[in-house]
């Protein structure tokens, strides 16, 4: 008998072997396969999890989402709601026995939802031609409070003769008269606001609370339901100045507004203490410095006793959330590539909760996360690895179980590259920078393999170990890649961040140069095969080394920045580009600008370089990439240009667009990387 089990044994080990073999590499339409967790809700007493699971259809080539839930132990893990549309935000009533969301499950027309958890039956509140923003429930759970868009009458000084009847005429001419008209991602602005609404559990006509020409941030309520508090920028400058918003209390009785901050700077995302006597929020004093840490602030009901809890911290906090004996506040901050959740108490110390959130952007490793505290003190979250997306991690008792592992389907029979972190001193002035190699599956160190250098955007934004889809793609390919946080970079405290202030790109330029010596010492690189590509921020540092350097054989700039002054007048928010990132406007401060802008080098550019953008990206307009592509042709430098259609900045509108830009890149670095 024991002769056969080991028999057996060994049948099983030679079959797990050659399932092992079969294993093969990432493929570019793996994007469609991937799944991913958003928008972890904890129920109030920490016994079950709410949360969003992402997915994607390869025939209709849109993304969709579920609401699922799960007991905090991770069993009865199922759908709340199931089916091909977009299931998004929930949020739990206070006594824990309904769950507010939006959904464009009925008619693709996104709306209010709410669900009650006893039937599972879900009741549409709302069924209004614009969608609902998000909600926060009353603390008696009988009503909501949420923004929505209200459209306005355009008002034209053009004065245009009506057509004769029956008369075919082009459109009409389109009037602008505002600082803001479009914005990347919304397309050019309809005449309208974001207004706040309330609206009862039987659902009908929302009831509006204002109507000026101000957009208004997500309300909550204060504990007596007699008043609203949200964060808004209703100053009369607003779009010359669009960073001051400040913390405003809207009475329910009078409909007055009143303002319980006033300082010059971004106040926002106001959360109120368990017993409603205290407001926490976040913000800085700003100075116009490119980069300025976003603090932690907690005040009075009445906008008195302001005090500044993480003064200390040196790093960005952010979605804060109170403990529920109200001695202190949850939020979550970034450090060395790393996504944490903080604990401050209203005496000012700091600890760390939990590391290891992350997972929510699928195409760079942008290390992002969420969290949500029950009143129990117990967490769920995403958590995120180098090896998976975003999966549903809680926090109980001190102890982490990671409840979700929504991807372990398809990486059962795909390889990763592996990823490996790195530091070095920056060629410049000795700053440490961060970094990760990836590898290729079934990697040999002993042998060579071509390099490429991979370049975040922002460029205030942190890369860390994060699942990458683009990364994992290059990898898969046979490539080692380098990605990184040069100085500029967040989670690093604000003098690392504003080291570029005024001066980007220029000594960023050296961290990088450094990072791919750094890799090359280690042996395995193929030095007659480097390559660099960015995106955004990335885009603009991979133009400018293109400028500085004929080292690597190809390059690809996506989405850049080529010109620094036609770009601050032609991208969506040209009042914070002229005073944050620039000492003043393009014509007061030319050399400024032009020294500090890839074009101005073009004239050294030797390296075959690809240029890549959407054609409806307003962040880094497609115009930007045009003038780059004609300087390259009119240096005669090898180019291309590739325009994706009905792309935004992200170039993730669709799966489609996020699978075409990877298997760009990897077309132009094969072709080179394969020639003499």
């Amino acid at each position: 008998m024991k002769k056969l089990i080991s028999l057996f044994a060994m049948i099983l080990a030679v079959f797990s072997s050659l399932n092992a073999q079969q294993k093969t590499n990432l493929e570019l339409t793996d994007i469609f396969n991937l799944e991913y967790v958003t928008n972890p809700s904890i129920s109030p007493d920490g016994s079950k999890v709410v949360y969003v699971r992402n997915f994607k259809d390869i025939m209709t080539d849109r993304d969709y989402s579920n609401l699922w839930i799960s007991n905090i132990d991770g069993t009865q893990n199922r759908p709340l709601t199931q089916g091909n549309h977009n299931d998004v935000s929930p949020v739990w009533s206070h006594d824990g026995t309904k769950i507010a969301y939006r959904s464009n499950q009925q008619d693709e027309k996104m709306k209010l939802f709410v669900l009650y958890l006893d039937t599972k039956e879900s009741v549409a509140l709302t069924n209004s031609a614009n969608p609902p923003g998000s909600v926060s429930w009353s603390f008696d759970d009988q009503e909501l409070a949420f923004t929505q868009f209200v459209p306005k009458q355009k008002k034209s000084l053009l004065n245009i003769p009506a057509k004769p009847e029956g008369a075919t005429w082009n459109d009409a001419p389109i009037y602008i008269d505002e600082m803001n008209y479009r914005g990347d991602g919304a397309g050019y602005y309809k005449s309208g606001n974001q207004q706040i609404f309330t609206i009862g559990l039987a659902g009908g006509t929302a009831r509006q609370w204002t109507f000026d020409d101000n957009d208004y941030g997500i309300p909550i309520w204060t504990k007596d339901g007699k008043s609203l508090i949200f964060s808004a920028n209703l100053h009369e400058n607003h779009d010359l100045e669009p960073g001051n918003s400040d913390i405003y209390q809207l009475d329910l009785a009078s409909g007055s507004i009143k303002a319980l901050t006033s300082r010059f700077g971004p106040d926002g995302g106001p959360v109120l203490s368990p017993d409603g006597t205290q407001i926490a929020y976040t913000g800085f004093d700003d100075s116009y410095q490119g980069y300025q840490v976003t603090n932690l602030y907690v005040m009075n009901l009445d906008g008195s006793g302001i005090k500044n809890l993480t003064a200390d911290l040196d790093r960005d906090a952010a979605n804060p959330q109170w403990e529920s004996n109200g001695k202190g506040i949850y939020f979550q901050y970034d450090e060395f590539g790393d996504t944490k959740i903080g604990h401050v108490a209203l005496t000012g110390k700091i600890r760390t909760v939990v590391e290891g959130l992350g997972g929510l952007d699928l195409g760079r490793p942008y290390n992002a996360g969420d969290f949500s505290v029950s009143n129990t003190n117990k967490f769920a979250y995403t958590l995120g690895g180098a090896d998976h997306p975003a999966d549903l991690a809680v926090l109980s008792d001190g102890e982490v179980k990671r409840i979700t592992a929504l991807n372990d389907d398809i990486f059962s029979f795909r390889n990763l590259g592996e990823v490996e972190e790195i530091w070095w001193k920056s060629s410049y002035d000795g700053l440490k920078i961060q970094g990760w190699i990836v590898t290729p599956p079934n990697f040999d160190p002993n042998k060579k393999y071509p390099f490429i250098l991979e370049i975040h955007g922002g460029p205030f934004a942190m890369y860390g170990p994060a699942f990458s889809y683009e990364i994992q793609q290059y990898a898969a390919a046979g490539y080692v890649v380098l990605y990184s946080n040069p100085r500029g970079s967040t989670g690093y405290g604000q003098e690392f961040g504003n080291s570029i202030h005024h001066d980007y790109p220029n000594h960023d330029y050296a961290d990088l140069m450094s990072g791919v010596d750094a890799v090359i010492e280690k042996g395995y690189i193929d030095t007659e095969n480097l390559f660099v590509t960015g995106g955004s921020g990335g885009g603009v540092l991979t133009a400018w080394i293109v400028g500085k350097t004929d080292r690597f054989k190809a390059a690809v700039v996506a989405k850049p920045v080529i010109n620094w002054f036609t770009h601050s007048l032609y991208a969506d928010n040209p009042a914070f580009f002229t005073k944050y990132w620039f000492p003043g406007k393009p014509w007061e401060e030319m050399e400024n600008y032009m020294r500090r802008s890839p074009i101005t080098y073009v004239g050294n550019v030797k390296t075959p370089t690809m240029l890549l953008t959407g054609e409806k990206d307003y962040r880094t307009p497609i115009a930007e990439s045009e003038q780059f592509y004609a300087a390259l042709k009119l240096q005669e430098v090898e180019t291309a240009m590739v325009r994706i259609p009905n792309a935004s900045h992200g170039l993730v509108n669709r799966p489609s667009m996020l699978m075409s830009k990877s298997a760009s890149i990897l077309s132009w670095f094969n072709h080179y990387r394969d020639s003499e």
